[in-house]
């Protein structure tokens, strides 16, 4: 009872005005807190979205977002100022009611801890993580204000800060990731949650990796090109044409990487047809279309706009010395994005042959993407283009039948090998470590 006694007769306007005070510094923490995480979680394509709209306060969140660090350190400020505030004003409140001892000091730091974790921390982060976007343009016009306000003091700090992690080697500047990375990774996020189909999150990382693709990424190689003999009897032409299933191919003279020009189908449909059945009278390599080079090293998008430029479907790529490389075409380019089309004279493909046990047998000019996106792998391709090709960079060698290597979480077995091309291994994951022999 003497407690209580001591309790209300302590109590004063004093004594009032502190514990409202203590209350409405919380209320200021629980609006710093809150706008932290609102404004850190709010959607910027969202934003965009309602600032198109003529939404002011969109602008605004969108103007706050692009300068975070300034954003934070004005929130951060904010918040430790009236933390630090309400507890020194909670100490001298409880000083007041229980007097100077441990007690004191003890309700303080326990009563305050309760407050500023429930009232300040939790509770408003929960709201404004629950409705980030709303709860963002609610606050940017107050938060706005505030960061002008602390603008000096922040601009100080963020210089201190940055000395100091550069003293560590870190660049407070430095960013990883980019706008690309953020969309695959909430595609691929949204896939292993079931909302985005996975033929729908192929045709999309596939848009987004195209910019990283060089025409050596998706084009033909030599080893698989059909080219036509320019001095070949009219007959042959003809026949190699109609069986090799294509609108158009490369002719040579004196040898295959001579190319002198593209033979249409069309082009010898029509000779065939003015020369009355006699194609011994046709010069193919004359009707032949004038050949387009273009480096191994040019874009996939760069490439591809020249495509639509030129209107042309077809060019011959050749590396740093002009040796011929192979052939790109628009429909290796678009196959990236929307996946292999197959059309009437297409032979079925039949490079990824899945087992029971959950391997699979492909052929070894099989490229690394085209199995990843059919498996769900994650094979690496920085330094391979084909599946044969990672294994022979892995094992610095070319194996031989009946090799097994384990590298980046999966086995692969040779099975087949002609000369120093390998054409066909088993490949499947594993826990297994890294092994080479």
């Amino acid at each position: 009872m003497d407690i209580f006694s001591n309790i209300f007769s302590a109590i004063d306007a004093a004594t009032v005005f502190t514990a409202l005070g203590v209350i409405g510094l919380l209320m200021l923490s629980a609006f710093f807190s809150g706008s932290e995480t609102a404004l850190t979680a709010a959607s910027r394509v969202r934003m965009h979205s309602l600032e198109k709209d003529g939404d002011k306060r969109a602008t605004l969140v969108s103007k706050l977002l692009g300068d975070r660090e300034r954003l934070l350190g004005a929130l951060l400020l904010g918040n430790n100022l009236v933390n630090i505030l309400a507890s020194v004003l909670t100490t001298a409140l409880f000083t007041r009611l229980f007097g100077t001892g441990g007690l004191a000091l003890a309700g303080a730091t326990l009563v305050m801890t309760l407050m500023v974790l429930i009232f300040a921390e939790v509770m408003p982060k929960t709201y404004a993580i629950s409705q980030p976007d709303a709860a963002a343009v609610k606050v940017a016009r107050p938060v706005s204000y505030i960061v002008a306000i602390f603008a000096p003091i922040v601009l100080a700090v963020q210089a201190i800060v940055s000395v100091i992690l550069r003293l560590f080697g870190v660049q407070s500047d430095a960013s990883p990731w980019s706008a690309m990375d953020e969309i695959r990774g909430a595609v691929d996020l949204g896939h292993r949650e079931g909302d985005v189909a996975k033929s729908a999150r192929d045709r999309l990382v596939g848009a987004i990796e195209l910019g990283d693709l060089t025409v050596e990424d998706v084009m033909i190689h030599r080893k698989n090109l059909i080219t036509l003999d320019a001095d070949a009897k009219p007959d042959d032409v003809v026949n190699q044409v109609l069986a090799s299933g294509h609108t158009r191919v490369p002719i040579w003279r004196d040898r295959r990487e001579n190319i002198i020009g593209v033979l249409h189908a069309k082009d010898m449909l029509k000779a065939m047809v003015k020369s009355g059945g006699d194609y011994s009278q046709i010069d193919f390599a004359k009707i032949a279309r004038a050949p387009w080079f273009v480096p191994e090293t040019t874009s996939a998008v760069s490439q591809l706009r020249m495509f639509r430029q030129k209107h042309s479907h077809f060019a011959l790529t050749v590396d740093e010395y002009g040796a011929l490389m192979g052939v790109i075409t628009l429909e290796d380019i678009i196959e990236e994005i929307v996946g292999d089309i197959q059309d009437e004279h297409d032979v079925m493909d039949s490079n990824v042959v899945p087992l029971k046990d959950g391997s699979v047998i492909v052929t070894g000019q099989l490229p690394i993407r085209d199995l990843n996106r059919a498996r769900d792998w994650s094979l690496p391709d920085e330094e391979a283009i084909t599946v044969a090709g990672l294994v022979i960079h892995e094992a610095q060698t070319i194996p031989d039948e009946g090799r097994v290597f384990s590298f980046h979480g999966y086995r692969f077995e040779i099975l087949t090998r002609k000369g120093n091309q390998i054409t066909k291994l088993k490949v499947s994951k594993t826990f297994a470590p890294d092994s080479r022999d």
